[in-house]
């Protein structure tokens, strides 16, 4: 008995210490970045796994600098990009997020009425769409951040349904080690384009807005009483936990990511199906070869993560526009409190909504949203790399020999698969 409270307890600490970078890790695979994953697996198998492999560290290393920025700063990204760099920067910042972020919450929620239509075919797909937009609003809205944190936490539990598919269809075991662990290369415009889409959907700018804003609002609600004084104050303790929270949060994105392209190329791509362009057809597809219970997981897992990862994209943009604005801002704030902040997000949602009747398909939706993404991701790269060896911003925080050969690494990546993502689009 013993022996089970003090495992209990173990992992009740180890849970309490996750937060926002669980959160954001968890939320970086959303309805669109299944879809690009299931694009992978799809048309080339396995070929993709070892990708899992390579972002993780390079995510980790980005996502710390941007916590630890937030930590020591108390500012999100858009306002240290104010006070401290040229504003020409900020507003090429601004101008291409929002579209991006945009059409990213259009191309979400469009799959996740999809994949409800396809579950319950009696309603349409957008009616599905609108229902989940109404009900992030209003949670979002109306709940304090300390429960938006809850509820986002717990909704990564979704994500586990990715975990559990590949073991239906027995996949290879030899295939899956030679695919993880030896990269495979082709000079081919397909492979070329998903390579870089699961680049760009793998290491997203509204990833940096969003983690910098979770820690300061973290840091907002971290009072610890102590002999009645208020500590606000960033210590190696909080850093320590920080990190593992990143950590924890990118290894579980990249695990999830890892199995959608291990379910999809062990099932799909070996029944000869090597086309699929949304979620709703990935999981269609999984039914008669994988059976009922795959399809159905598959499908829950989109509307999870949909659930998750919309805030997350939707808050973002608030985070960049309000402070872009100086406009109160913050989830842990009453509507009128931050009327400026909510409107962003509602305004946000009711745009992407509309991009359902404009014609354009979700594909061309995440294809537009990679193009902006690379144009930007190099650059706001190479910013964090700066404010992060900037010792009169960071202190004693600043980034050490590995943080900075691991944040050049990734903004040499990111700017090639920038350059090679434009070119691809204009090459016939």
């Amino acid at each position: 008995m013993k022996k089970r409270k003090a495992i209990f307890f173990r992992i009740k600490k180890a849970w309490s210490t996750l937060g926002p970078g669980l959160i954001t890790g968890a939320s970086d695979d959303d309805p669109s970045g299944i879809a690009t994953y299931s694009q992978a697996g799809a048309k080339f198998g396995l070929s993709f796994l070892w990708t899992a492999i390579l972002t993780y560290p390079l995510m980790v290393s980005i996502q710390k600098m941007c916590a630890r920025i937030g930590l020591v700063t108390s500012q999100g990204l858009t306002g240290i990009l104010k006070r401290n760099y040229p504003k020409p920067v900020l507003w090429l910042m601004v101008l291409f997020s929002f579209p991006a972020i945009t059409l990213n919450i259009g191309a979400d929620l469009a799959g996740m009425g999809a994949v409800a239509n396809m579950l319950v075919p009696k309603f349409p797909a957008f009616t599905f769409s609108l229902l989940f937009t109404v009900i992030i609003v209003v949670l979002v809205i109306r709940l304090s951040y300390h429960k938006i944190a809850a509820i986002l936490k717990w909704l990564c539990i979704a994500l586990f349904c990715y975990l559990i598919v590949p073991f239906l269809s027995k996949p290879g075991i030899k295939d899956i080690i030679a695919h993880t662990f030896i990269p495979q290369f082709k000079f081919d415009k397909d492979f070329l384009l998903v390579l870089v889409g699961i680049l760009g959907t793998t290491i997203s700018p509204y990833l940096f807005f969003w983690q910098t804003a979770m820690e300061v609002e973290e840091n907002n609600q971290r009072k610890l009483i102590v002999d009645k004084a208020i500590i606000h104050d960033v210590d190696k303790a909080i850093i320590h936990d920080m990190e593992v929270d990143v950590s924890w949060g990118i290894f579980f994105s990249n695990l999830v990511f890892y199995f959608i392209i291990l379910t999809t190329g062990a099932v799909l791509f070996n029944a000869g199906i090597h086309q699929v362009d949304t979620v709703d057809q990935a999981a269609l597809a999984l039914r008669p070869l994988a059976g009922e219970l795959s399809y159905a997981l598959f499908a829950l897992g989109v509307i999870g993560t949909g659930f998750l990862a919309v805030p997350v994209l939707a808050g973002s943009l608030s985070y960049i526009i309000s402070e872009t604005f100086n406009w109160q801002e913050g989830l842990d704030k009453k509507f009128y409190q931050a009327p400026g902040f909510y409107y962003v997000l509602i305004f946000s949602m009711g745009i992407a909504l509309l991009i359902n009747f404009t014609g354009l398909s979700p594909v061309q939706a995440l294809i537009y949203t990679a193009v902006l993404y690379g144009i930007t991701a190099p650059v706001l790269i190479a910013i964090i790399l700066h404010i992060s060896n900037n010792k009169k911003v960071m202190g004693e925080y600043t980034n050490s020999r590995l943080s900075n050969l691991l944040g050049l690494l990734t903004f040499i990546l990111m700017s090639v698969a920038a350059v090679v993502l434009i070119y691809l689009q204009f090459k016939k």
